[in-house]
């Protein structure tokens, strides 16, 4: 019988924390504080992330990060810079490699682009 309550007791904990959760995200959506934040989530390049919601929205995340997924649930992560402008055609480069990953890692207008063979910074067009 003791394993039974213990069951009980987990389960109401389970719904009361998501009643709260609920709530709470209802509350921000009728006062209208659910603004996105500038900026693109960074996409996973290997594994999945944690299994948890550590937030729902840019709002719960602290200065400029913004709420993505990790790959399993969603955290607040510095996001990637995306600057104006396109990537060319992509070039032909002697050398595979990814010499960026977003616009914010090149100097100036550049754009992060895609080359015939990884990621290089060049001028958008």
């Amino acid at each position: 019988m003791e394993k039974h309550w213990s069951t009980v007791c987990a389960l109401l904990l389970a719904f009361g924390t998501f009643v709260h959760f609920d709530t709470v995200f209802a509350a921000e959506v009728k006062s209208g504080n659910l603004t996105a934040k500038p900026g693109v989530c960074p996409g996973r390049r290997w594994g999945a992330g944690l299994c948890a919601e550590f937030c729902t929205h840019d709002s719960d995340c602290p200065n400029e990060e913004k709420c993505c997924h990790n790959g399993c649930g969603h955290q607040c992560m510095a996001p990637y810079t995306v600057k104006p402008g396109r990537c060319a055609l992509p070039q032909a480069t002697r050398m595979c490699a990814e010499y960026c990953y977003h616009d914010g890692e090149c100097p100036g207008e550049q754009k992060c682009c895609r080359t015939t063979c990884g990621h290089a910074c060049s001028e958008p067009c």
